[in-house]
């Protein structure tokens, strides 16, 4: 089935909404038309029976040469002429045919005529060339149309909001131009952007607009809060994230162009393009993703140079982005205290020609030297916090021994049968993907509705089934989360496995991967095979695509039998001691008892490869959240008492046997700080 594209750009990409929930689309309450609604958009990845990889390169030339189609070879693409038109016998700017309009993806197949914004997968390019299937002789099927509300509240947003330079007030036009930064960028730079001001959110809007610039097909709103020294900014998007794919400016790039510089945000291109006079084009999700379909877009350049930012992570997505755009013609601008982002570049008075003439070629042989990675350890020296990954908010015990979650490393999880393994990974996680690490979830033991209603439980933190009337604002935030699931179920092999996060690395950006667990692949090896062996086949698998494409692999694998009398240990994984010896960190989820309370659980880090700290912290399971995180109630509540009255002090016992006392060992408040020792009760 054809699909016609909305705006030219591809659907059913997601990016997550930041901020706050302020209303339905997060703007303010006036703005936003009536209550929430159901909307299901988002799809699993392909099951087994769908390959996930159906075509290479090489077999997509083969058959366009064996029927007779001309073809040319592009970065990312293949480029040929389009079965949904006519041929036309126009000439481009080198005196060729224009009519090769159809661009093929050299990884996935998929292909967009950029005449008639028709796409689809490769088997429904080989039934229109064949002239078989729904649609393939009339043409093109057209997608549904656009929703009337979006609509109509994308055109009465814009109709409000007004140009900078045409404001009232003076100070209040002032005002927003320090608030973004726009002290230095002109008057014409933001005419010619088509970039507004909507005064009730205090909100910057930026238009996305067709290719040709004719047609209005959404906004992204970006408000500007201060915070602290610095100015927190806040993106909303209209559509929903779901369905907004802008590169913004687009409209503007014209067919002779060669070079572009990409960003991660459209007040950079704003500043570049005003400085240099270079072309620019700011990606829809900034640096958690470039989705492939928007490809096809940037195939007529011959040097892209992606300056995305001035952190490490901007650095590492750069790399990530040039490999996905041919690395042969990008370039990279290295994030310094010299070399910032382009709008702070702009402020500061820099020379953005100067700098973009120091950006380093993302292409290099097999072998580098010192010289080419001596700036790279630098920044990583220089900035210590973002080397050491990204900090989780739900538990910072655990960003004391790991430090954070940094792509390219494998982490191996085990921990006793019935323990929660899979309830604590899910949390640990969403976690990160509510921080815009783009997840992929592969669990074979349990169902993908189970595994998500335990995660929507999670980023609820309470039960729904209790209030029912509040899942679709939840489900509504929850569903905009970069977060992807694999179909598979039960024993699956591991070629099967590998090509499906491949497929989600350069589909959607993947970050981070989480296989619960190894034994299901294991049962899929013949019956010959020795377990032993095959299990090291499967951990060496993950760990070589963990490296080769800075992914991080969560692996879950059970323990071995042991007593229960005795606590797990590295050597209590299964199998031999690759795993633990190919992983970069090792987790164990302990369920003993500790010095004080019974039953208690607490997390052992018990390898880590970044700088080598281990120890343990204990958890506390809240069975009403679902979560090892969140303390439950008679927790706040003994940490109300300590912030009153200065002291920790117990309440009465209930009279039931076995009540254990709490003391510095067990009781934790929600800063994780030891509670202070009840002074009734003698030491242990």
């Amino acid at each position: 089935m054809w699909v016609l594209l909305r705006g030219g750009y591809p659907l059913r990409i997601l990016l997550p909404l930041r901020g706050e929930w302020m209303g339905r689309r997060g703007l303010p309450r006036s703005l936003a038309p009536g209550p929430p609604r159901r909307r299901y958009r988002k799809e699993a990845l392909p099951a087994l029976e769908v390959p996930v990889l159906p075509v290479t390169a090489t077999e997509i030339r083969q058959y366009l040469r064996a029927r007779g189609i001309p073809f040319q070879d592009g970065h990312s693409c293949l480029r040929a002429p389009s079965p949904f038109v006519k041929a036309l016998p126009l000439k481009d700017q080198n005196g060729a045919t224009a009519s090769f309009s159809l661009f093929i993806d050299k990884t996935t197949g998929r292909f967009l005529c950029m005449t008639s914004l028709a796409e689809g997968s490769w088997e429904d390019f080989q039934a229109s060339v064949e002239g078989r299937g729904d649609g393939a002789r009339e043409g093109v099927l057209l997608s549904e149309a656009p929703e009337v509300e979006d609509s109509e509240e994308v055109r009465r947003i814009w109709d409000r909001a007004v140009p900078l330079w045409e404001l009232p007030e003076p100070e209040e036009a002032q005002l927003a131009r320090v608030m973004f930064g726009l002290t230095r960028v002109t008057d014409d730079t933001l005419r010619r952007f088509n970039v507004r001001y909507l005064r009730p959110a205090r909100s910057l809007v930026f238009p996305w607009l067709s290719p040709g610039g004719l047609g209005l097909r959404g906004l992204k709103l970006l408000g500007a809060e201060g915070q602290g020294d610095g100015v927190h900014y806040k993106e909303t998007t209209i559509p929903r994230p779901g369905v907004y794919h802008n590169l913004f400016g687009l409209p503007l790039i014209s067919r002779r162009d060669v070079e572009l510089v990409l960003t991660s945000r459209e007040l950079d291109s704003l500043a570049l393009n005003q400085s240099t006079g270079l072309p620019t084009l700011a990606l829809p999700r900034g640096t958690a993703c470039l989705p492939p379909a928007l490809l096809p877009y940037l195939e007529q350049f011959r040097r892209i140079v992606l300056w995305l930012g001035d952190d490490l992570r901007s650095w590492e997505a750069a790399k990530l982005f040039a490999r996905k755009l041919n690395p042969k013609r990008c370039s990279l601008v290295r994030p310094g205290d010299r070399q910032p982002r382009p709008l702070e570049a702009l402020n500061r008075g820099l020379s953005l020609s100067r700098i973009l003439r120091t950006a380093l070629p993302a292409w290099h042989k097999s072998i580098v030297s010192f010289r080419q990675l001596r700036e790279e350890v630098l920044g990583e020296l220089s900035d210590v916090e973002q080397a050491a990954g990204i900090r989780w908010n739900r538990f910072p015990d655990l960003n004391r021994l790991l430090k954070g979650h940094r792509k390219g490393e494998l982490t191996v999880f085990t921990g006793p049968t019935g323990s929660g393994k899979t309830t604590f990974i899910s949390e640990y996680a969403l976690d990160l993907c509510t921080q815009g690490v783009n997840t992929l979830w592969g669990s074979f033991e349990i169902s993908n509705v189970r595994l998500a209603r335990v995660m929507l439980t999670q980023f609820a933190v309470g039960r729904l089934e209790e209030q029912l009337d509040k899942y679709d604002e939840w489900a509504d935030r929850f569903e905009d989360l970069p977060l992807y699931f694999m179909t598979f179920h039960g024993q699956q092999s591991i070629r099967t496995v590998i090509d499906t996060m491949q497929h989600a690395v350069y589909v959607y950006d993947i970050c981070h991967v989480v296989i619960d667990n190894l034994q299901f692949m294991m049962g899929h090896e013949p019956l010959s095979t020795d377990r032993i062996a095959a299990q090291d086949y499967i951990v060496g698998a993950f760990r070589k695509f963990a490296t080769d494409n800075s992914c991080h692999v969560t692996l879950v694998i059970h323990p071995r039998k042991e007593d229960d009398d005795k606590e797990l240990q590295t050597a209590s994984i299964f199998g031999s001691a690759k795993a633990s010896q190919e992983a970069d960190n090792v987790l164990i989820l302990q369920d003993r008892k500790l010095v004080t309370g019974p039953g208690k659980r607490y997390l052992q880090v018990s390898k880590n490869r970044f700088d080598g700290d281990v120890g343990v912290f204990p958890l506390e399971f809240n069975k009403s959240s679902l979560t090892f995180s969140i303390p439950p109630k008679s927790k706040a509540r003994l940490k109300k008492v300590k912030d009153d009255n200065g002291l920790a002090t117990k309440k009465p016992s209930s009279g039931k046997k076995g009540a254990v006392p709490q003391n510095s060992e067990t009781c934790l408040d929600q800063a994780h700080q030891p509670c202070q020792p009840d002074p009734s009760k003698p030491s242990r």
